[in-house]
């Protein structure tokens, strides 16, 4: 059965990539708790800017900056959607989301949820 796929790419400052992590541990931590099959967050490693568009471009990439690209699975857009529901409504989520204090520009932030077409 295919699986459904929410997936995110924000610019990070290469200073704050430590913060992003212990968030996104935590967060993902959560994630889990109420049932996602995987939680993944990744730094870029071989990403350029490109001519029309590219990973850089899509988040306004700034000179101290990293792109993540990140994704958390689920069974079904019907569990995904339950899932979030609970994670949004966690209070330990809310205080982990203080504007003043993420370790990137939320504003930035890509997000969608995607359905599965092709798995091996």
């Amino acid at each position: 059965m295919a699986r459904y796929v929410d997936g995110f790419i924000v610019a990070v400052p290469a200073k704050k990539l430590d913060a992003y992590r212990k968030l996104s541990s935590k967060a993902g931590k959560l994630w889990k708790e109420y049932g996602a099959l995987e939680y993944t967050e990744c730094v870029a490693d071989d990403v350029q800017p490109g001519k029309v568009t590219s990973f850089p471009q899509s988040v306004k990439l700034k000179k101290d900056e990293v792109v993540v690209f990140s994704w958390i699975t689920y069974k079904s857009r019907k569990q995904r959607d339950s899932i979030n529901k609970k994670v949004m409504a966690d209070p330990r989520l809310e205080a982990m989301m203080d504007p003043k204090d993420l370790p990137f520009d939320g504003q930035r932030m890509i997000w969608g949820g995607f359905k599965t077409i092709v798995e091996l």
